[in-house]
């Protein structure tokens, strides 16, 4: 494809070709470049803002993937229309947006996929391990977080239920890595060295306000590495991901 840029519906013929090769599964933007020539910069602000758009006007479903991708994409279009703002926006703010162009989706999109304000924190704590350069930026949407548990709502203050701080350990004994939560990680490393026969590491541990939430997140993310109970054969990979994470 060179001496001219490819028009829409080349491009959406050569998707469902693509796909049609790989037995009718979605080809992400590597492999349809890879195999078309096609560069995103052809499409990319062109004729589709995200990639997921030209998938689902070919015809075809993205794939688990491709809808993580997406959600990259509402990350990342959310921070530069806060870093434009100087503050984080408000849903109204966000339809706004969407008004003067439509390519920015409404402000329920931003909702029903990166969720509440705590939810939200969490995908965007994700996207930094792979766009570090954002993280300035980012700061906004975690000091709203915080700032919103230092200010409970009112039907927060009646219920009885209140958010302690604590935090989500990695331990190492032998090959094997535990993952649980604690008030104390210290504390927690102390008492369980003493029930192990071979020695207790402390790895790492991260900060956060809902141990019990972010519990949960590592071991649905290592599911598949679980040994029993909270025990996981983990790689390098992925302690460095954990250890990456000082608050969530």
């Amino acid at each position: 494809m060179t001496g001219s840029r490819p028009d829409r519906e080349h491009i959406l013929s050569e998707i469902r070709r693509v796909a049609d090769a790989f037995g009718g599964a979605a080809p992400g933007r590597k492999r349809f470049e890879a195999e078309t020539g096609i560069r995103e910069s052809d499409w990319c602000g062109v004729y589709f803002v995200r990639w997921s758009d030209a998938v689902a006007e070919a015809g075809l479903e993205p794939n688990e993937l491709q809808k993580a991708s997406h959600r990259d994409d509402l990350v990342d279009l959310l921070l530069s229309i806060a870093e434009r703002l100087g503050r984080v926006p408000t849903y109204a703010e966000l339809d706004l947006e969407h008004r003067r162009d439509p390519s920015v989706p409404t402000s329920g999109t931003f909702q029903s996929r990166l969720g509440t304000i705590h939810e939200r924190a969490k995908w965007i704590s994700e996207y930094l391990e792979r766009h570090p350069e954002r993280r300035e930026v980012a700061q906004l949407f975690f000091q709203q977080a915080s700032s919103t548990e230092s200010r409970p709502t009112e039907s927060a203050r009646r219920s009885s239920v209140q958010l302690e701080w604590g935090a989500v350990y990695l331990m190492r004994s032998g090959k094997y890595h535990k993952i649980g939560r604690s008030n104390s990680a210290g504390r927690r490393h102390a008492e369980l060295k003493t029930q192990l026969p071979e020695k207790l590491e402390l790895v790492h541990e991260i900060s956060t306000d809902d141990p019990v939430g972010i519990e949960q997140y590592w071991h649905s993310r290592f599911g598949s590495k679980r040994a029993n109970g909270e025990w996981f054969d983990l790689s390098s990979a992925d302690v460095a991901a954990f250890k990456r994470r000082k608050f969530m």
